[in-house]
C-alpha cells in the first residue's frame, strides 16, 4: 500500500512533516551565528592591503604603519601599506571605494578626503561618507601654530599684536588649498579680521620654506614639526585643539584666546561599503586593544590615541563634514 507524499488539499500535513520542517528551520537559525563566527575566525586568511592616500613619511603614513605592524603581529597575517597619493587624497580613497568589500582592502584616512573634499572638489565621483564604512578612529592630531624664529613673537598674544601691524606683508603657508593647514589659518585670520597672504604648497615644501624663513607662519600637524620645535628651529605659539596637546603641554590652545576655535586632523580606518560586519568589528576590537600599547609613542610624536566604536567614528565624521563645509564655502577655496 502506497502513501501520498503530500496531504490532500484542505488537510493538515502529517506530524512528522511538521517536525522535520521545524528541525530544519531551527538548524538553520542555529547555524547562522556559527557561520558568522567561522567567517570572522577565518579572517584574515591572506595578506590585507592598507591604502594610505598620501606619500610615505607623512602623519597618515606613520600612524598607519605603527598600527598595521601590531595588527600583523596579533592576527598572523601581513597588513601591507600601499601609498597611493594624489588629488588631495582622492586617488587612494577612490581606489578603496571601488575595491572588493571582502575585508582585504582597507584604508587609513584623514579629515581631508573624508569630510572636506566633497565641499572642495567640484568633480567628486563618489561620496566617502556613504561609500566607505567607518571602522575605528586611531588618533586626533592637533595643528600647532608655528613661526620662524625671525618673527618677533614668543607668545600667541604677541603674535596677534604683530599680525595686526603687518597687513601688507604678512604671509602663511599650507600643504595645499583646502587642507587642514590652510583652513585652520583661514579660520584664525577670519575670526581676528586680519589680512594675510596664503601661499599653498604641495606637502612638505611649505615646511621647508618656513624653516628657511621665506614664510612667517603656518598651522602644521604636530608630528611634522615637533622635532623642529624641540631643536629651536621653529617657535610653537598655540595648538588648534580644544584641550592642550600632551606632546606640547606648555603650549596654550587658540581657544583659550578665541572661544570655540577648534581645528585639526584626525585619522582612522575605513573599509569599502558592504564589507562584512564581522570584519569591521574584528578590526575595531583589535585596534582598540593595540592603541594603549602605542600610547607613549603616539603622544611623543604629537598624536592623541582615540579608539571607540564604528558608530562613534561615523558620527564624528558627519559632524566634521558639516563644520568644514561652511568653512570651505567661507574661504572660497575650490579645486577643479
Amino acid at each position: 500500500m502506497k502513501f501520498a507524499s503530500s496531504s490532500p488539499p484542505g488537510t493538515r500535513p502529517p506530524l512528522r512533516t511538521l517536525r522535520r520542517a521545524l528541525c530544519t528551520g531551527l538548524g538553520l537559525a542555529l547555524a547562522l551565528p556559527f557561520a558568522a563566527q567561522a567567517q570572522t575566525a577565518a579572517y584574515p586568511a591572506k595578506p590585507v592591503k592598507i591604502i594610505v592616500a598620501f606619500t610615505a613619511g607623512g602623519t597618515t603614513d606613520l600612524l598607519a604603519r605603527s598600527v598595521s605592524q601590531k595588527l600583523s603581529e596579533k592576527l598572523g597575517q601581513s597588513f601591507v601599506i600601499e601609498n597611493r597619493p594624489g588629488g588631495g587624497g582622492n586617488i587612494g580613497t577612490e581606489s578603496v571605494v571601488r575595491a572588493a568589500p571582502d575585508g582585504y582592502t582597507l584604508i587609513v584616512n584623514s579629515v581631508g578626503p573624508i569630510s572636506v573634499n566633497q565641499s572642495l572638489y567640484k568633480k567628486m565621483t563618489y561620496d566617502p561618507l556613504k561609500d566607505l564604512v567607518p571602522v575605528v578612529q586611531i588618533a586626533d592630531v592637533p595643528n600647532v601654530l608655528v613661526v620662524h624664529p625671525s618673527v618677533p613673537a614668543n607668545t600667541f598674544d604677541e603674535f596677534l599684536a604683530y599680525a595686526k601691524t603687518r597687513p601688507a606683508d604678512f604671509n602663511y603657508g599650507s600643504t595645499g588649498v583646502g587642507t587642514s593647514s590652510h583652513l585652520s589659518s583661514f579660520m584664525l585670520m577670519q575670526q581676528l579680521d586680519i589680512e594675510a597672504l596664503h601661499i599653498p604648497y604641495k606637502g612638505a615644501n611649505a615646511l621647508n620654506d618656513l624653516l628657511a624663513g621665506r614664510l612667517q607662519f603656518m598651522f602644521a600637524t604636530i608630528p611634522s614639526v615637533v622635532s623642529h620645535i624641540h631643536a629651536g628651529k621653529l617657535k610653537a605659539l598655540a595648538v588648534s585643539s580644544a584641550q592642550p596637546s600632551r606632546a606640547l603641554p606648555k603650549v596654550p590652545t587658540v581657544s583659550s584666546r578665541i572661544a570655540g576655535f577648534e581645528a585639526g586632523s584626525w585619522f582612522g580606518f575605513f573599509a569599502p561599503k558592504g564589507t562584512p560586519q564581522s570584519v569591521v568589528q574584528l578590526i575595531n576590537k583589535e585596534v582598540n586593544a593595540i592603541l594603549p600599547q602605542l600610547n607613549d609613542q603616539m603622544v611623543r610624536e604629537g598624536a592623541d590615541p582615540v579608539g571607540g566604536s564604528p558608530e562613534q567614528f561615523g558620527q564624528m565624521t558627519q559632524r566634521e563634514f558639516v563644520k568644514w563645509q561652511k568653512i570651505v564655502k567661507d574661504s572660497g577655496a575650490s579645486v577643479d
